[in-house]
């Protein structure tokens, strides 16, 4: 590249807020940080362990994640902040849960509610989409089966 020519500068990764963790989940941190002056409308979404899947009796499940499960969630948030412009977190659980624990907190703040909806139902689609980890449920009666693998 000659003097005279200048290259264009990287493009700088949204600032984002992403955690896989075996702890519970903090709804009010993930929130406190995509809140701001600006924005008029929070919206959140949190994945709580149900107690059935298609027509059977769930008792608990377990979520496994690949070692850099945590990475991808981050590239998957900077990815949709970047196509929204908006702050966005999540956290995902990982572990033995049970019934009524909290798996996925995602998080987004907008000026308006329609945009904060949209962006929450699109990031939590993405989340599920693109995130290595992987749910096992175990079934009254003893058995257990992989979930989206």
């Amino acid at each position: 590249m000659s003097e005279h020519e200048q290259s264009e500068p990287e493009a700088t990764a949204p600032d984002v807020l992403a955690r896989v963790t075996t702890d519970v989940l903090d709804r009010d941190a993930i929130e406190a940080f995509v809140r701001s002056a600006e924005n008029g409308a929070l919206v959140t979404f949190e994945g709580v362990i149900r107690d059935h899947d298609h027509g059977e009796s769930v008792t608990a499940l377990d979520y496994e994640a690949h070692p850099a499960a945590e990475d991808f969630l981050r590239e998957t948030l900077q990815q949709v902040a970047r196509e929204t412009g908006l702050r966005i977190a999540a956290a995902h659980r990982i572990g033995s849960l049970v019934i009524g624990d909290v798996a996925l907190v995602a998080s987004v703040a907008a000026p308006h509610r329609a945009q904060a909806f949209a962006a929450c139902a699109l990031l939590v689609d993405r989340i599920k989409e693109h995130t290595p980890i992987w749910k096992r449920q175990h079934l009254d009666g003893g058995t257990t089966e992989w979930v989206n693998l």
